[in-house]
């Protein structure tokens, strides 16, 4: 699987550099970062709306039209994928393979997630469910 990211991951190095500018990946890369984040989190939708729905096939599909776009993103921001495949196995080495980072990081183990990190991001302030209108 690393290979296949890699191998897309230097095909889309390929079309930045204007090997191939009448491509999809090299006009999305035109298009810029704001429209890669957009489609990013498109496929993300996608991606979680067909599991909703138990569609196997399509959940496949579009994981794998969400992995192109995430690597597009990478490209785009400067980031290969032994990158990711560092910190992965950095949060193995720490937690796990199956489990995730807290969002809350200690001021040191910030400084080794990213060096842009400054302060945990606070979570967004529960909704209030609506009561139905009385009928009158």
């Amino acid at each position: 699987m690393a290979d296949s990211i890699d191998r897309l991951f230097q095909a889309v190095r390929a079309a930045k550099a204007g090997n191939n500018g009448r491509s999809r990946t090299a006009k999305l890369l035109k298009s810029g970062r704001i429209k890669i984040a957009k489609k990013v989190v498109e496929e993300a939708a996608e991606v979680s709306f067909e599991a909703v729905l138990e569609n196997r096939d399509a959940v496949i599909r579009e994981s794998a039209d969400l992995m192109y776009n995430l690597v597009v993103m990478w490209a785009d921001a400067g980031i290969a994928p032994k990158d990711v495949w560092s910190e992965m196995a950095r949060r193995e080495k720490a937690m796990g393979i199956a489990e995730k980072l807290p969002k809350t990081v200690s001021k040191t183990a910030a400084k080794t997630v990213s060096k842009t990190v400054s302060k945990p991001i606070p979570a967004p302030a529960p909704r209030r469910k609506s009561r139905p209108a009385r009928a009158g």
